[in-house]
């Protein structure tokens, strides 16, 4: 929601590559504004909490579910800006590769499919 975009084949300049991998690896770059959608960046007072909530969605995928946030502890996270947030270690789903090898195999798919 925070980018303005598709889960799936998430579109970065002249990249193709999964939400979470771009994300993460924005995260870790410290440029985590970057995925953020500019009519977003253009209308929120915050950008500090736009940054929060993506923080704890990262620490929402983590590889090891022990590591993942309970539901309640979300809610207490997203309404409380006292909770220190744990930092996020690579998520579940990270792609380690920038163009996975058979992603222009299934764009190729899905155009066939839709058109």
């Amino acid at each position: 929601m925070v980018t303005g975009q598709k889960n799936q084949c998430f579109k970065n300049e002249e990249r193709i590559e999964d939400l979470l991998s771009f994300a993460w690896k924005s995260w870790m770059n410290g440029t985590i504004s970057d995925i953020i959608d500019p009519t977003l960046k253009a209308k929120s007072g915050s950008m500090h909490n736009i940054i929060r909530h993506i923080h704890i969605a990262l620490l929402c995928v983590q590889e090891n579910a022990i590591d993942r946030p309970t539901m309640a502890l979300v809610v207490l996270m997203l309404n409380s800006f006292s909770v220190t947030l744990p930092i996020p270690t690579e998520p579940a789903f990270f792609m380690h590769s920038v163009i996975d090898a058979e992603m222009p195999l299934l764009l190729e798919y899905r155009q066939g499919a839709t058109g």
